[in-house]
């Protein structure tokens, strides 16, 4: 991991993002999620499930992702929901399910942290917290976990700019936390033919003002199974560190998520896909981080 430092203290006013500038440190910063790199040349696939459901889902889940040549698991324990009565989440029980499944294939746990007082007990099973495009303004949450010394993964918001981003992460870096890494997911615009829009020109922009990794969620923007792999290759071709995407082996059944999650059957052809445009960018697509 690179090691950042603070800008001069004659500079805050014209650089309010001190720590994630990219003249704060040289070259870009490389982020260790539990053996496995993000940035700095390394490509991140990153798969799971939207949601966790049940053990022997989750960790079949994670056995094909593997297999495939994803580099770590998503899943989430904790589901922030637009309804009240949609699906919350199975909790400490999904956390538990995640740490199996991470034993049963040696994949590394992404996990979205909500409140403030779960950052503990989704620390101790993460090897990477994530922020949710809904809380990345939630200052005390970044807070928190960027005393929690664990790599963390900030969703850009809704509505949010690239400044408003990267002054997230910099609430992050200032608790002393050097791995993040930030994520381009779609932004609310007008149009209404797919569920967000996917800002791909935020990704180079940010590798101009940032040195830290920068991936890409297609399943959330798209919000349709059938956009995220064209999403998600030009997500490796525009430069990004890697992807987030959602994969389950019956998305009509799944809890939350279906339309847009890759079906288990397909994500073999997919990964090979964009390892394949990963590596024409120059990116190195290794399911282990370098010695």
């Amino acid at each position: 991991m690179t090691r950042m430092t603070p800008l001069g203290p004659d500079e805050p006013a014209s650089h309010p993002y001190r720590l994630a500038a990219r003249r704060s440190t040289a070259g870009d910063s490389a982020i260790d999620v539990g053996g496995r790199r993000i940035g700095g040349g390394d490509f991140a696939l990153i798969a799971g499930p939207c949601a966790i459901e049940t053990r022997d889902e989750t960790i079949a889940i994670a056995r094909v992702v593997r297999d495939a040549g994803a580099t770590m698991l998503r899943g989430g324990a904790y589901k922030p929901r637009t309804s009240p009565y949609a699906f919350q989440g199975l909790g400490q029980a999904g956390l538990q399910i995640l740490a199996d499944a991470r034993s049963e294939t040696g994949l590394p746990v992404v996990t979205e942290v909500m409140d403030v007082r779960d950052v503990e007990a989704v620390a101790a099973v993460a090897d990477m917290i994530q922020i949710g495009a809904r809380n990345m303004q939630n200052y005390a949450l970044l807070t928190e976990v960027g005393r929690a010394r664990v790599p963390v993964l900030i969703k850009r918001g809704l509505s949010s700019t690239i400044d408003e981003l990267l002054m997230a992460a910099e609430y992050v870096l200032k608790e002393g936390n050097a791995g993040v890494v930030l994520c381009e997911r779609g932004i609310r615009t007008f149009e209404t033919a797919y569920r967000f829009t996917l800002d791909l020109a935020a990704v180079a922009v940010l590798k101009t003002l940032t040195h830290l990794p920068v991936i890409v969620d297609p399943s959330h923007a798209a919000g349709r199974r059938d956009l995220v792999e064209p999403l998600a290759l030009a997500a490796a071709a525009v430069g990004a560190d890697g992807i987030i995407v959602e994969v389950h082996p019956d998305p009509d059944a799944a809890v939350c998520d279906g339309p847009q999650a890759l079906r288990c059957d397909d994500f073999a052809r997919f990964a090979a896909r964009v390892q394949h445009v990963a590596a024409a960018a120059g990116e190195r697509f290794a399911a282990t981080a370098p010695a």
